[in-house]
């Protein structure tokens, strides 16, 4: 694998020689070095066990690696001071495979709560999250507690969760994998209208090789016994210069979404 560029000015997460290992066993993750940009969709692929939940950990600041250097939003996280960490996550979404609702909060609070941390108006909060429930079909589900909503509904309410703050990256981890397709190609074009219109970096790691072609202008990070196997160099070299759409014109298909996103925006500004 070629070295690493150097550093971009406009890069969002750099990875340089990264190892993760867990206690004294062997690594799962091994000589990891990439780049993402801002404004890109990525999804990350690779066998179970291939290291795609560690790899995603150290993306959300959750693990911090054994060796090498990570930088994201222009600071290095391996000398970050833990008091720090907040500050930082705040920039992040994250959809988790388990989906860790807070179980005696409503669907309605817990898609709320990024808000209200940061500080919005809650008639705003309000508005955004009658709108966000409304589109992942939940909006009659508004008031269940997690106990009482099955598996596909807890996950459009962790989706909805992680991207209601327009978060500058997007980490999401299977988060198709307890909804019908339908559904899922619904999930993902919300992800890619938060990705267009709002310029969120998303990374989406799934096995589901279907919904690989659903994003035409991703880039594909595939992981490969802890190793990132990434034959065309897209990762490092991006395919086109900065300067360019990152996608193509809006399709009819996402203009709901995008119109949406583009209230919301508005409403959190």
């Amino acid at each position: 694998m070629a070295g690493p560029m150097p550093d971009q000015p406009n890069e969002i997460v750099k990875f340089d020689n990264v190892g993760l290992r867990y206690g004294t066993d062997p690594e799962v993750l091994s000589d990891l070095t990439f780049t993402l940009y801002p404004g890109s969709f990525y999804f990350l692929t690779g066998a179970s066990g291939a290291g795609k939940t560690s790899l995603l950990k150290l993306l959300y600041l959750a693990q911090r690696p054994s060796r090498g250097a990570i930088r994201m939003f222009g600071r290095d996280m391996i000398t970050l001071p833990r008091s720090r960490l907040p500050d930082f996550r705040r920039r992040l979404g994250v959809v988790f495979q388990d989906f860790r609702l807070v179980e005696h909060l409503t669907a309605f609070d817990n898609v709320a709560l990024p808000l209200r941390l940061a500080g919005n108006e809650e008639a705003r909060v309000r508005r955004a999250v009658t709108e966000m429930l409304d589109w992942v079909g939940l909006s009659h589900r508004a008031q269940a507690i997690p106990a009482r909503m099955s598996g596909g509904e807890q996950q459009r309410v962790a989706i909805a969760r992680a991207v209601i703050a327009r978060p500058r990256l997007l980490v999401a981890d299977e988060p198709t994998g307890n909804v019908d397709p339908d559904m899922a190609l619904k999930l993902l074009r919300l992800f890619e209208a938060l990705n267009e219109r709002v310029g969120t970096t998303v990374i989406v790691a799934t096995h589901d090789v279907h919904l690989l072609r659903k994003v035409p202008d991703s880039l594909i990070m595939r992981l490969h016994k802890g190793h990132l196997s990434d034959p065309t160099g897209a990762l490092r070299y991006p395919p086109r210069p900065a300067s360019e759409p990152v996608r193509d014109a809006p399709t009819e298909r996402r203009t709901s979404v995008r119109r949406g996103l583009r209230r919301r925006a508005g409403d959190a500004a």
